[in-house]
């Protein structure tokens, strides 16, 4: 279950400390999740993750934030996780504050403990690691910080974590978990790195939702932000700039990586974003043709963005040969529409969300037998290419089921049907009953025998 899923009024939690003290491990122990990317690298947590947990009936929001280093804040990475976290305290109605009790207290942790005392929000202390020998001779240290509550934690272990969510929630309402969750269009923002992934999704949001900058590889967790258009909510994720394997050279990126996969197999619609101006300068590459291939093996719905079409000059001219050289590049996906937009300047970022909505509605769509029955008949198959000798004559055809739509298709031989006599019957099916933007799977099956 997401943050978003449950109203705002339910209390937010924000876990905030310096790097590498296991602030992304109690932050996925609590939710019970993997959605936060661990390793040993610090600094792999840069934007806020949000996600809900539970604990004896009472539920609340969690935030996980990038580790603070006072004094960094001038460069430009530490500047934006900083900012982020400050977000998430002053929307954060209590704190964790988590540190490495294995180590003994610094200078970073006495001042993170000053600061966050003073912003007057109920604060908790979690010495983290502390299922140790060494930590346990150092317990006592902890309480020179001068916070009050404090609970000794293993989050990796689940050592002490029930003690810390009984003071968390100590003073939280009980609520009614079994709440239904309204329907949404999961929605993965893709692509290689700098392409305006997270732009767009800040875009969506209203808000510096995702950290923008010039530095490839600056997402690493996926964010997600859930919005309501016209009656309709849709849950966007900005996943990590997906390069090639020889290029993914440190443990976080390359989880990050396989994150963003992770959300292309979760989503209904994967949003494709494109540099134009690259595309226009040195044609569309083939890595882009890689990542789209990995939505279209999942059999996800998929719209082609074209961003930083604003920076492009003489468009006029070069808006054809830009898509001719899409739709040559992307042979398999000609149903797939294509938007030109600026996610800075957010030109056409409500046209793309109108067109999600459309390829998500699309990817639902469920067609009676009785209307497909109809179509059946009107169908001239004297038109579709078979190879002489191997004709295979359609009975009748169902579907099985959406996400994609698939149809199962009864003839009068065993076999697949022929490339040709397939995509004809694609193309009707598509025309007829308007799917856009979402692959149509057909399977063949032969006439039972009488």
């Amino acid at each position: 279950m997401n943050s978003d899923t449950v109203p705002a009024t339910v209390p937010l939690v924000a876990i905030v400390g310096r790097p590498n003290v296991g602030k992304s491990t109690l932050f996925n122990r609590l939710t019970g999740t993997r959605k936060a990317i661990v390793g040993d690298e610090p600094g792999i947590t840069r934007d806020r993750n949000y996600g809900v947990a539970e604990w004896r009936g009472r539920q609340f929001r969690l935030v996980d934030t990038g580790g603070l280093l006072p004094g960094e804040e001038e460069d430009t990475i530490p500047s934006h996780i900083f900012a982020q976290a400050r977000h998430a305290l002053d929307e954060a109605s209590q704190v964790v504050f988590v540190t490495d009790g294995r180590s003994e207290i610094t200078g970073t942790d006495r001042e993170l403990a000053s600061m966050l005392q003073r912003t007057g929000k109920p604060l908790i202390l979690a010495v983290n690691k502390a299922d140790s020998p060494s930590a346990a001779e150092k317990m006592h240290d902890w309480h020179n910080l001068g916070i009050g509550r404090i609970q000794f934690v293993s989050a990796e272990s689940g050592h002490g974590v029930d003690n810390l969510l009984d003071d968390v929630t100590a003073d939280f309402p009980v609520g009614d978990a079994d709440a239904a969750i309204e329907p949404e269009i999961r929605v993965a923002i893709i692509g290689k790195p700098n392409v305006g992934k997270s732009t767009l999704l800040n875009a969506l949001a209203g808000e510096d939702r995702s950290i923008v900058t010039p530095i490839p590889g600056t997402t690493r967790d996926a964010v997600d932000f859930l919005a309501t258009r016209d009656g309709v909510r849709f849950r966007f994720v900005d996943t990590a700039g997906i390069r090639r394997r020889g290029k993914t050279r440190e443990m976080a990126e390359k989880l990050s990586v396989v994150m963003a996969q992770r959300h292309i197999r979760l989503c209904d619609v994967a949003v494709l974003m494109i540099d134009a101006e690259e595309g226009v300068s040195a044609g569309i590459s083939a890595l882009d043709a890689h990542i789209a291939g990995y939505a279209h093996e999942e059999g996800k719905g998929l719209i082609i963005a074209l961003n930083k079409w604003d920076a492009v000059s003489d468009r006029l001219h070069k808006k054809g040969e830009l898509e001719a050289q899409v739709r040559d590049t992307f042979k398999f996906l000609d149903w797939a529409p294509i938007i030109y937009l600026s996610a800075k300047e957010g030109t056409n970022v409500e046209k793309l969300v109108k067109t999600i909505a459309e390829v998500g509605k699309s990817c639902a769509r469920r067609i009676p037998t009785r209307e497909l029955n109809k179509f059946f008949e009107t169908l001239d198959f004297g038109r579709a290419s078979q190879p002489f000798g191997k004709k295979a004559k359609v009975l009748y055809l169902t579907q099985a089921q959406t996400h994609p739509p698939t149809f199962v298709v009864f003839t009068n031989r065993k076999g697949p049907l022929h490339f040709g006599f397939e995509r004809f019957l694609k193309n009707q099916i598509r025309r007829q009953f308007d799917f856009a933007g979402t692959p149509i799977v057909l399977k063949t099956r032969p006439r039972a025998s009488k």
